[in-house]
């Protein structure tokens, strides 16, 4: 029996611009797309007996193989011939179906960790092209970089260096559905894509690039959103912006003293989940 575990971490959008519909139903899209330090625990088990396993405690996943891990290992184990068991266990930290990819970024650590595990029997691009297969931001966790990404997110190429920063993640407790999002998104002509430049002079320059088409979106069915982007930035951050289809917002923070100070002053809303954060290379 072997056993390892793999951090799987949330990330945010620091830009999300949707250019149009495709042929095939999905969107365009071009985004910068950052991981964070807040992250769900992934443990992943091989056993001698057949059989997969994907546990998750105080969530109810989709049986068998219907939920993302679990095809992610099956994945893994039909390109590597074997027939024996695996156990995957999920410690959730990141809330579900917020923004910050949560679910995608646990299939990517199955993906990525079952396959070294097993002694790579998919490639660094075999990997980026199954991830696609999963979900559309599985590619950039599998990419594991600060990553400009288009298409529907599976097309990566890794961002300049951004400046260090802290950021507040806060949640209002709720879901938010992607495909309610999508589907109420009315497409106007396209506006400009935010530029990313070569270098940041401040953390502000980072916050100038915050952008998402989505939001509005979001915010027409759950005000809330907007209320917690005011008391951001009433926090002091440098800029806030909702991540992905929400309902997660992030303030952007010079420093970890001031987020540490927001943080602590948000979080005495009962009914939102704050977390602070710093940003993964």
């Amino acid at each position: 029996m072997m056993e390892r575990v793999f951090s799987a971490p949330a990330k945010i959008n620091l830009c999300l611009h949707v250019l149009g519909k495709r042929p095939d139903g999905y969107h365009e899209l071009c985004m910068l797309m950052q991981r964070v330090s807040l992250a769900d625990r992934v443990t992943i088990r091989l056993n001698d007996a057949p059989g997969l396993v994907v546990e998750c405690p105080g969530l109810d996943l989709a049986e068998n193989e219907q939920n993302i891990a679990a095809r992610a290992a099956r994945l893994v184990m039909d390109a590597a011939g074997r027939t024996d068991g695996v156990a995957v266990h999920i410690d959730k930290r990141i809330p579900v179906a917020a923004g910050l990819g949560g679910g995608s970024s646990d299939a990517a650590a199955v993906l990525v960790g079952l396959n070294e595990m097993l002694g790579a029997p998919l490639s660094r691009a075999d990997l980026l092209r199954e991830g696609a297969r999963l979900g559309a931001d599985v590619p950039f966790f599998v990419f594991g970089e600060t990553a400009w990404a288009t298409g529907i997110g599976d097309r990566l190429v890794k961002a300049p260096p951004l400046p260090r920063v802290w950021y507040v993640l806060v949640n209002p407790g709720f879901a938010v559905s992607t495909a309610w999002v999508y589907g109420n998104l009315r497409l106007t002509s396209p506006g400009g894509v935010a530029k990313l430049p070569e270098f940041f002079a401040s953390p502000r320059d980072l916050a100038g690039l915050l952008h998402n088409d989505l939001e509005s979106v979001t915010i027409g069915g759950h005000p809330q959103v907007a209320e917690i982007k005011s008391a951001l930035m009433g926090a002091g951050a440098l800029g806030a912006l909702m991540s992905g289809s929400g309902p997660t917002v992030f303030g952007l923070f010079a420093d970890e003293a001031g987020a540490q100070r927001a943080g602590a002053a948000l979080a005495s809303r009962a009914d939102w989940r704050v977390f602070q954060v710093h940003p993964l290379a």
